[in-house]
C-alpha cells in the first residue's frame, strides 16, 4: 500500500506544472530574516488545504522524483500541510527542515 501512495504522488507531480514562486535565496514574505535555502513553489493545477497549489521543495538534484514529504503544523496560520520533496538530498532535507522548524511551525519528514 505504501508504494501506491508514493506512486500517486509521483503521478500528481508528473501531471502538473512546477511553479517556483519563492526561488532559492529569496526572503520569506512575513519573516524577511528567513532566506529560502532551495527553490519552493507549488504544483499547478492542484489544490491543498490552504486553497493554493500543493507545495513542493526542489532539491539540488535536477530530478523531479518524489523522495519524501514534510508534514507541517503551523500555529500562526493554524493549519497543517503536506509539502512534497522533489530531487532532494539528505543535506537538502536538513536545510529545509531547519528553515521550517521556526516561527511557530514544525515539520516532520517522511522518507519515501
Amino acid at each position: 500500500m505504501n508504494d501506491d501512495f508514493w506512486d500517486y504522488l509521483q503521478r500528481l507531480v508528473d501531471s502538473s506544472q512546477v511553479v517556483i514562486d519563492r526561488p532559492k535565496g529569496s526572503t520569506h514574505p512575513r519573516f524577511p530574516e528567513q532566506v529560502y535555502p532551495l527553490d519552493y513553489g507549488y504544483l499547478d493545477p492542484t489544490t491543498s488545504i490552504d486553497g493554493g497549489g500543493v507545495d513542493i521543495w526542489i532539491g539540488s538534484q535536477k530530478s523531479r522524483n518524489v523522495v519524501g514529504i514534510l508534514c507541517t503544523a503551523d500555529l500562526l496560520k493554524r493549519d497543517t500541510e503536506v509539502k512534497i520533496l522533489l530531487g532532494c538530498t539528505e543535506h537538502d532535507i536538513i536545510q529545509i527542515t531547519s528553515f521550517l522548524n521556526s516561527n511557530q511551525m514544525r515539520a516532520l519528514y517522511i522518507k519515501r
